[in-house]
């Protein structure tokens, strides 16, 4: 081989090695956009979140094997049809909303991307699917709300601690909602049925804003409210401190249906338990990321269940915890 012919082949393999890495180096990572009405949490809390560690076990990176697009109301609900918008506008892979307003906007905004779900309690009635074992959409997920038997022995746990309590306040957030279709539609737990066969009497008090709040209170004590239960909304969710010390100061004994309003200082929960919903999404969304259609992918409805039991606050009332509660509880709260 003669010295130039050498000089050329070398120059030409250092050339399509260049290629090759640039090439490389523009290759797109698939772009997952996270949909929420919450506020945006930090990359520690993310770190730490059962979503994030599940992801990386099943290979998924940020930065690395995929990109994370976030798009956080921060507790305004009306931004999330124009963050959906700019999610399809960023042209991400799939999309995960939290929350049922966060799906409905993310699916008006696209027929196209597929969606996972979170914390979704009605996804028929929203919309969002045809049907829970055949989605036929884009969209698919985790639905939260498995009928009232699950209300029943939230209460049933209530009645357990508080049996002289008669008269139910029911902290709620109006129940229309709007759809898929754009047209408004009524969904909700059925809630009084339930509080009634347990000897209730139960009345609701509509919140729809943080300043409806504190008229509702002082409604419930004019009522004579002798317990307290709400929905777990996500006003509600936010407001969970104050409902819990409303609750405590006025000696309601209160009952919740997520553990985080018992942190709160609330009495008693029969909740969801997250962590199975959460690997749940995660393997959805590793499933979807790798090209599996949402259609393809029943919802999921959680079976997991977990009874946590505030000891402080069932002191601070005066009440004492059954035995029969406390060996069936799967958190206490000292």
């Amino acid at each position: 081989m003669t010295r130039d012919r050498r000089r050329f082949l070398l120059a030409a393999s250092a050339l399509l090695a260049s290629r090759a890495k640039l090439a490389q180096g523009r290759t797109r990572l698939p772009a997952l956009g996270f949909l929420s009405p919450h506020p945006r949490p930090t990359p520690q809390e993310d770190a730490k979140r059962t979503l994030f560690i599940k992801l990386r076990e099943l290979g998924w990176t940020d930065g690395q094997t995929f990109r994370y697009v976030g798009a956080y109301a921060g507790g305004s609900e009306a931004r999330l049809p124009e963050l959906a918008a700019e999610l399809v506008r960023k042209d991400v892979d799939a999309i995960y909303a939290v929350g049922p307003e966060a799906a409905v906007a993310a699916a008006r905004a696209t027929k196209a991307i597929p969606i996972v779900f979170w914390a979704v309690p009605f996804p028929m009635e929203y919309g969002l699917v045809e049907s829970l074992a055949r989605p036929g959409r884009n969209v698919t997920g985790v639905a939260w709300y498995a009928g009232p038997g699950v209300d029943a022995k939230r209460l049933e746990v209530l009645k357990e601690i508080a049996p002289d309590a008669k008269r139910l306040a029911n902290l709620t957030v109006p129940t229309a909602a709007l759809a898929v279709s754009g047209e408004t539609v009524r969904v909700g737990p059925i809630l009084h049925p339930v509080a009634k066969a347990l000897g209730y009497e139960i009345r609701d008090f509509p919140v729809t804003a943080p300043a409806d709040f504190e008229p509702a209170f002082a409604a419930m004590l004019s009522w004579g409210a002798q317990a307290l239960t709400a929905w777990g909304t996500t006003l509600t969710y936010r407001e969970r401190h104050r409902i819990a010390d409303f609750a405590s100061r006025n000696r309601l004994p209160s009952s919740f249906t997520l553990r985080a309003y018992v942190e709160a200082g609330g009495l008693v929960s029969y909740a969801i338990a997250l962590a199975p919903t959460a690997v749940r999404v995660a393997e959805y969304l590793d499933q979807v990321l790798r090209g599996t259609k949402p259609a393809e992918l029943p919802v999921s409805v959680p079976r997991d269940y977990e009874l946590t039991v505030n000891l402080r606050t069932a002191k601070a009332l005066g009440l004492s915890i059954p035995q029969s509660v406390m060996l069936r509880a799967d958190r206490v709260i000292e």
